[in-house]
């Protein structure tokens, strides 16, 4: 049973910010009272084997959504293949000042500029503790915002550190375009000291508790063909795990004319899909098949996931489809792979 058509009117006339509050509560108590089937579709089992991990099925929740972790299980109801939880910083911080999200109906898009607004890394993984989920769960960490982009290195190492034991992979975020500077560790020499010394610690972390974690990296839509050529030059000479293709993107292009354009943030949904899949196109061309890519940015139809697939993601991630689309998308997704 499908009742997202019904339901998305209602959450429309709310603010976006606590329409997505209310969304993930109604989703837990759902859950609690296991009428998951009121909003989710049975979904098949396509197992994918990626980074070393078994998926039961390739489509997964993109960070961002559950930033704290609190709703891990009921989200893992809707059938997904793995979920991304995040991004999480070592210390609790609130983000940016609000408004920070505005939806953009006519375009099936959002903007946010929600600035790694969590709990920290600790509340995180006592959540993680607490969750019955036995599937493939990612942990997507960044930086604080007040932490110098110099010593940003320093907090990446704290969240790999502290998530390591709990996580199934973990993601590095350096390509929010709401915290200030962040971007700029995608390019140059930032990129390879940073992952170098992550690449470190994941070998010390690897034989503390003989268990080996994959670590993926989060880029931009917005990076030229010769950075993209880089950073995959460096995940192959570096041994990275995977690669997620793409963040938000801060191009308005696609939004012209809007209202909302020169809203500051990144700007997710519909309008970022063709940047996101040349993106992979440009990475599966130049990785080779060496390191498995991970797709989001766009995917609002079973279409949409197999063009990314098609230029050469093993993995494809949702977000601003579930928003527009609803649970459904999930299965519809599964159903054409």
């Amino acid at each position: 049973m499908n009742l997202y058509p019904f339901i998305q009117p209602l959450l429309f006339k709310l603010d976006p910010e606590t329409a997505h509050h209310v969304t993930l509560k109604s989703l837990e108590i759902i859950h609690q009272l296991r009428l998951d089937k009121l909003i989710a579709q049975t979904t098949n089992h396509i197992p994918v084997s990626v980074m070393g991990l078994e998926f039961k099925n390739p489509v997964g929740l993109a960070a961002g959504l559950d930033k704290n972790g609190d709703y891990i299980d009921a989200l893992a109801a809707l059938g997904f293949g793995f979920i991304e939880v995040g991004t999480v910083t070592p210390r609790p911080q609130p983000g940016n000042p609000k408004p920070r999200m505005f939806r953009i109906p006519e375009h099936q898009a959002i903007i946010n500029r929600m600035g790694f607004n969590n709990l920290g890394i600790d509340h995180l993984i006592e959540q993680v503790k607490k969750s019955k989920f036995q599937g493939i769960l990612g942990i997507n960490i960044g930086k604080n915002v007040d932490t110098p982009i110099e010593k940003a290195t320093a907090d990446y190492l704290t969240g790999l550190s502290r998530a390591y034991p709990w996580a199934s992979y973990i993601t590095i975020n350096i390509s929010s375009p709401n915290t200030k500077n962040l971007r700029q560790l995608q390019q140059g020499d930032e990129i390879k000291k940073l992952l170098g010394s992550l690449k470190e610690k994941q070998a010390q972390l690897h034989e503390k508790y003989a268990r080996y974690v994959p670590l993926a990296v989060k880029i931009a839509p917005d990076l030229s063909s010769e950075e993209v050529a880089h950073i995959a030059d460096l995940l192959i000479e570096l041994e990275l795990d995977g690669v997620i293709a793409t963040n938000t993107t801060i191009n308005r292009d696609k939004i012209a004319g809007h209202p909302y354009a020169n809203e500051s943030g990144g700007l997710s949904g519909a309008p970022v899909k063709e940047a996101a899949t040349a993106i992979v196109a440009k990475l599966n061309e130049q990785l080779a098949g060496k390191v498995p890519i991970i797709a989001v940015g766009g995917i609002m139809s079973d279409k949409d996931a197999q063009e990314k697939i098609s230029a050469g993601a093993s993995l494809v991630q949702i977000y601003s489809g579930l928003i527009y689309k609803g649970p459904a998308l999930v299965s519809e997704i599964i159903r054409s792979i």
